[in-house]
């Protein structure tokens, strides 16, 4: 009788996150549980605080159009931190390159609380500094009108 292969460890889905912000790994949404929930504590405005559930997830990216594609990203590094409860692990995730909507190198840092249960993510709080990321985007100018009204 055939094994069955042993879920995937908080790490790997990590390294799995990891690749999948690097271009070469899977579609973000097929790592989520069914019932997963992606949270943005931190949301610039615009941004849903939290996403339910594989399929909210998926939509919201494939609505993000050729986001992606605003970007040379040159590398992607990361540093993922075991904690005491062996279903989470806390990554950090900075990617480099080039910004095509500014012309200007960038380096961005998010961290992410995920937790793995039976392989899959069941939760994952990510931290991105909106700043950042409307320069990113070159849309500071955006983000401060939104904040301000």
């Amino acid at each position: 009788m055939p094994r069955t292969p042993a879920p995937r460890t908080p790490r790997e889905v990590a390294e799995e996150v990891r690749a999948m912000v690097a271009g070469e790994g899977p579609v973000f949404a097929d790592l989520f549980a069914a019932d997963g929930v992606l949270a943005y504590p931190f949301a610039v405005p615009g941004q849903p605080p939290e996403l339910r559930g594989r399929e909210e997830i998926r939509a919201f990216f494939s609505g993000m159009g050729k986001a992606r594609e605003l970007f040379d990203i040159e590398g992607v590094d990361q540093v993922i931190r075991e904690t005491d409860d062996p279903e989470v692990v806390v990554t950090e995730i900075t990617h480099h390159g080039r910004s095509k909507v500014t012309g200007d190198p960038y380096r961005h840092l998010a961290l992410g609380v995920i937790r793995v249960r039976g392989g899959e993510i069941v939760r994952y709080d990510d931290y991105m500094d909106p700043i950042a990321v409307a320069r990113l985007l070159g849309r500071t100018q955006d983000l401060a009108a939104a904040l301000a009204s």
